[in-house]
């Protein structure tokens, strides 16, 4: 999945924040505060294909039925395509 936006995930005193950097800065004004879940998401989607795959990962590593993760991968999605970054 392709990212349409610079930002770097960061962990600040064990919260995960999204900052946007390069151009990203002028249209996005403030940090994104994020869920460790949103936050492996995000680590997991440069090599991702899908959503589908997303979760996949995630069922490996969370102790979550399958149903919850991917109500939280597509929440997460769609939040970063409303906001024009996915």
């Amino acid at each position: 999945m392709e990212l349409k936006k610079e930002l770097v995930l960061r962990d600040i005193a064990g919260d995960f924040v999204l900052i946007p950097t390069g151009t990203t800065v002028l249209e996005n004004n403030g940090l994104f505060t994020i869920n460790e879940v949103a936050a492996r998401i995000w680590e997991l989607l440069p090599g991702a294909e899908s959503a589908a795959a997303l979760t996949d990962a995630l069922v490996e590593e969370y102790d979550a039925d399958r149903d919850t993760l991917d109500r939280d991968v597509a929440e997460f999605l769609d939040k970063l395509r409303s906001l024009g970054i996915l």
